[in-house]
């Protein structure tokens, strides 16, 4: 680890929590230059839904390697990317009835907000945003600006500006709309909330606390852009790609949203890919108005298409999902039961899962010693007090038990006490089912 510590930037993070050198990665394990293997419950922060170096796609990649095919080629047109285009159109957009334009921003999450802000700022000729409570975009100055968590927002180096926070589902508590809130301060002209071009949204904020919006609010959250003329952005670059359990993490909820956002698995191999998906009459863009040097990653095009071909053309991946939140969902469930010395409670949709702990510091020490034990896992939300689990799509069912049961180890070394022997893996497996 010298050769980082001398080198590297203060502001490396990941590393710290994480202090190995790993030297593979497969499926759902990565493996340090010890030969030491542990379970990726973290998955690139949600980068590597179907996993490291999937096998599938890495021979597709490896055979264009090698016939030459186009890596780099600013936007120009490309065989990867009329194929990615082809394949997106016809097996994720039309059998949801969507028409979106798609724009190829620069190659991260933070690109695509950026373009996604500016694009609706320039459709509505507005300047102010509207985003939530415990919000994240990024960490680029327009991002930044509609992100919530304080440490992230302080190291800015300049004012934020331009972005409005109203409180997210259930920050007032249970039985409050906020969204009435929202319609109350956009009609009043003295509420000294300027009208917004767009209100920018997570359906599950992952970076705030795994905190799941409710399909009802969602739908209210859209009644209420239609009614004052405000554009709608999801931002699904965490959530999306099947994170939730279908694609789009707001499918089968019942909204429209103008504009989207969709990077991390997108591409399906951890390459570098963000999107930004449009309805067709908001591209008003003039020709390279909004550009970047990385915007036509081909190895991109490639894997992301063959991603969606091998798990998107029927409802098998998303079955095997649901059955997978079933085990997690259920594990949590029964920790949380199991030990109530640590005031744990359990949130999360498909296949994010978060286990809240009541003291900060017990969640620090839990992920910590299940580094120890061999598991990759974080914590979220504003004062890290929420353990995140973003396990691979495609993990295996024995894999996944078994990081569970590594997780449990480490709750009751973390609380030091003895594991709960009673309820052993074919009940919990039974439960989940």
């Amino acid at each position: 680890m010298q050769i980082f510590n001398r080198l590297e930037s203060e502001v490396r993070g990941y590393i710290r929590s994480f202090p190995t050198v790993f030297t593979k990665a497969s499926g759902a394990l990565l493996t340090n230059e010890h030969g030491d293997q542990y379970v990726d419950f973290l998955s690139g922060a949600g980068t590597l839904n179907y996993g490291h170096n999937n096998p599938l796609l890495k021979k597709k990649l490896i055979a264009y390697l090698e016939s030459d095919g186009l890596t780099h080629g600013l936007d120009m047109a490309s065989q990867a990317k009329a194929d990615f285009l082809e394949t997106f159109e016809r097996v994720i957009l039309k059998p949801r009835n969507m028409a979106y334009k798609i724009q190829f921003p620069g190659p991260t999450g933070t690109n695509a907000v950026e373009a996604a802000l500016k694009l609706a700022r320039k459709v509505k000729g507005r300047s102010n945003i509207i985003s939530f409570t415990n919000a994240f975009h990024g960490v680029s100055l327009g991002s930044l600006s509609a992100t919530g968590n304080t440490k992230f927002r302080s190291a800015a180096g300049i004012g934020l500006s331009n972005v409005t926070f109203m409180p997210y589902d259930g920050y007032l508590g249970q039985g409050v709309d906020t969204t009435a809130y929202l319609d109350k301060v956009l009609t009043d002209q003295s509420s000294g909330v300027d009208l917004p071009a767009a209100v920018i949204v997570e359906t599950v904020q992952g970076e705030g606390g795994v905190n799941e919006a409710s399909f009802a609010w969602l739908r209210a959250l859209e009644a209420v852009c239609r009614k004052h003329d405000v554009l709608l952005i999801v931002d699904d670059i965490q959530m999306g790609c099947g994170r939730t359990g279908t694609f789009f993490s707001f499918d089968n909820i019942g909204i429209s949203p103008d504009i989207i956002t969709l990077s991390k698995s997108i591409s399906g191999y951890g390459l570098p890919m963000s999107l930004v998906l449009m309805k067709p009459e908001l591209d008003v863009w003039e020709p390279g108005a909004h550009n970047g040097t990385f915007r036509g990653h081909n190895l991109a095009f490639l894997t992301a298409k063959e991603a969606i071909l091998e798990y998107w053309q029927d409802d098998a991946f998303q079955h095997r999902i649901a059955e997978k939140e079933n085990i997690m969902h259920s594990w949590l469930e029964f920790i949380k039961e199991s030990y109530p010395e640590g005031k744990f409670s359990v949130r999360g949709r498909g296949m994010v899962q978060g286990l809240a702990v009541e003291n900060p510091a017990l969640a620090g020490k839990i992920t910590a010693a299940a580094f120890d034990n061999g598991l990759i896992i974080e914590t979220s939300g504003s004062q890290d007090q929420v353990i995140k689990f973003l396990p691979p799509l495609v993990i295996e069912e024995r894999q996944l038990v078994a990081g569970l049961e590594i997780f449990e180890q480490s709750v009751t070394d973390a609380l030091g006490i003895a594991p709960v022997r009673s309820g052993d893996v074919k009940i919990r497996m039974g439960a989940a089912r």
